[in-house]
């Protein structure tokens, strides 16, 4: 299983910095929807504190927590694949503090560094296998349990 990257800290440090000059600080409360799947993705996140959770929408009136994420996590990676557009929603589950960076600028900044940029698709592409190995090992224990409740 893939180790959890955190995105920040994985950066060399001169291209930590460069990408750090487009960070603003933000904040989140406590329930606050951050986003909503199928939104227009155009920004993400570096949690510097709390706790997010990803959801997915099964019904009308059920969400399901997909992920639970926390400080030093990226937040949203649909910024960096068209459509742009959100595949699950997320939620501040506590306070969050957070380092938000426009996709545009940033995407902008990877054209001109391509080294940079080749950096961050790798850990962003990390950061996805790790998270698809953390969804497959719980899908298994749903589907153990499951078949236990039936026989």
């Amino acid at each position: 299983m893939t180790k959890a990257i955190k995105l920040l800290t994985a950066l060399p440090p001169p291209q930590r910095e460069r990408l750090m000059e487009l960070a603003r600080e933000t904040s989140f409360a406590e329930d606050t929807r951050i986003f909503e799947a199928g939104g227009t993705a155009d920004c993400f996140w570096v949690i510097r504190s709390g706790a997010v959770t990803l959801d997915q929408q099964v019904s009308p009136l059920q969400r399901i927590t997909v992920a639970s994420l926390g400080a030093g996590d990226l937040l949203g990676w649909s910024w960096l694949f068209p459509p742009y557009r959100w595949d699950f929603g997320a939620e501040a589950f506590s306070p969050v503090r957070a380092y938000e960076f426009e996709a545009a600028a940033v995407l902008r900044l990877c054209d001109e560094d391509t080294a940079l940029g080749l950096t961050l698709v790798r850990y962003v592409a990390e950061i996805l296998a790790h998270r698809l190995e953390m969804t497959r090992g719980q899908l298994m224990e749903r589907h153990a349990l499951a078949r236990r409740t039936l026989y």
